[in-house]
């Protein structure tokens, strides 16, 4: 899933930088928050085959968007700052992110539903 979601992510940031000429970091962030839905459906009924409601895990996951659209938008420029090209800098926020993301998908926003006996 992270896979498809990361390939789907690059080409969109590669269509509004490279191709269109969006500053880089405006194009991060609309690239990053675009792949939004794709995402979201990928990792709820494949990767994590939640149970749990949709509107709280919307809410939750949009919070983690929110903070990985900072995140991802922040070492994306850093690396350019450096002198690095776009796509190392991706390529290390998604790293990160990827790290942080299973473990707060797994215990936060695809939590499975508690026993209530």
């Amino acid at each position: 899933m992270g896979g498809l979601a990361f390939l789907f992510d690059a080409g969109l940031l590669w269509l509004l930088h490279d191709a269109i000429g969006i500053d880089l970091a405006v194009s991060t962030a609309v690239a990053f928050l675009l792949s939004f839905a794709v995402t979201y459906t990928l990792q709820r009924k494949f990767a994590f085959s939640s149970d749990s409601s949709v509107a709280p895990s919307v809410f939750r996951y949009t919070v983690l968007v929110i903070f990985n659209t900072l995140a991802t938008t922040a070492i994306v420029w850093f690396g350019s700052v450096l002198g690095l090209p776009w796509i190392i800098g991706k390529v290390a926020a998604v790293v990160a992110t990827t790290i942080w993301n299973y473990f707060v998908y797994r215990h936060w926003v695809f939590a499975p539903k508690k026993d209530k006996g």
